[in-house]
C-alpha cells in the first residue's frame, strides 16, 4: 500500500540516459530505449514508500538539432507506460533541450529544472535526493541542498574512478544501480545511521565519500 505524503514533501530526482534507460549517446529513435529491467521496480519501491520521483534530464541534441523536440516527449511517454505496467509511476518529467553555451539556468548541474519541479510540486529540495550516473548529478544535488546518489551503471563507474577525486563533494551514496540506490536511500529514509556501513559497491573506497550526513 503506498504510504501518504501529507508528512513528506522531499522527493528522489532522478536522471534519465545511464540511470533508468541505457547510456546510447543521443537517443535519437524510440527504437534505441533500453529500460533497465530493474527500473520500474526500483520506483515502484519510492512510490510505496510515499516520496515523490521526478526526472530530470539534459537533452541538449534537441538545441543541436540531433533530436526533435517530440521525440524528448515520445520517450518520457513510453517509461511512462512501461512503469505503468509494472504498477511504478514517474510523477513528472523535466528535460533541459539547451546547451551549456546557452546560458540558460537549468543544465544540469544548475539548479532550475528543480526549482521548477519544486514549485509545482509542493516539494522541499533541502534533504531530497539526486539519483545519476554523472558527477553532475551529484553537483545538482550538493547546489540544490539536497544528497547525492551515484549509480556505477551508464557513466557512472568511469565517472567515479576517473574523475571522483576531482568533484567538489562526493556523492553521499554510491551504489551499483538505480535498485540498489534506492534501497539505501530507504533505508535512510527509515533511520540514516544503517546506512553508514553500507554507502559503497563491494571493492569501492570508503575513503572518498563524506564522513557525515
Amino acid at each position: 500500500m503506498t504510504q501518504p505524503r501529507a508528512r513528506c514533501s522531499r522527493a528522489v530526482f532522478l536522471d534519465r540516459d545511464g540511470t533508468i534507460c541505457e547510456e546510447v549517446g543521443y537517443l535519437n529513435h524510440i527504437s534505441r530505449l533500453r529500460i533497465f529491467p530493474f527500473a520500474a521496480p526500483a520506483v515502484r519501491r519510492l512510490n510505496e514508500a510515499g516520496l515523490p520521483v521526478i526526472v530530470v534530464t539534459n537533452q541538449s541534441g534537441v538545441a543541436r538539432g540531433i533530436i526533435p523536440p517530440a521525440l524528448v516527449d515520445e520517450v518520457h511517454d513510453t517509461i511512462q507506460r512501461e512503469f505503468a505496467a509494472c504498477g511504478a509511476r514517474i510523477d513528472a518529467f523535466y528535460a533541459c533541450t539547451h546547451r551549456r553555451e546557452d546560458g540558460c539556468d537549468c543544465r544540469k548541474p544548475l539548479t532550475g529544472l528543480m526549482k521548477r519541479a519544486a514549485r509545482e510540486h509542493s516539494l522541499e529540495l533541502q534533504g531530497s535526493w539526486v539519483v545519476g550516473d554523472r558527477g553532475a548529478d551529484v553537483q545538482l544535488a550538493h547546489n540544490a541542498g539536497a544528497r547525492g546518489v551515484l549509480v556505477l551503471t551508464g557513466y557512472g563507474r568511469g565517472e567515479w574512478e576517473w574523475h571522483g577525486t576531482e568533484w567538489p563533494r562526493p556523492p553521499e551514496i554510491v551504489a551499483d544501480d538505480l535498485a540498489a540506490a534506492v534501497e539505501l536511500v530507504l533505508q535512510y529514509e527509515a533511520d540514516p545511521r544503517r546506512v553508514a556501513a553500507v554507502t559503497l559497491p563491494a571493492g569501492a573506497d570508503p575513503s572518498r565519500l563524506l564522513g557525515g550526513r
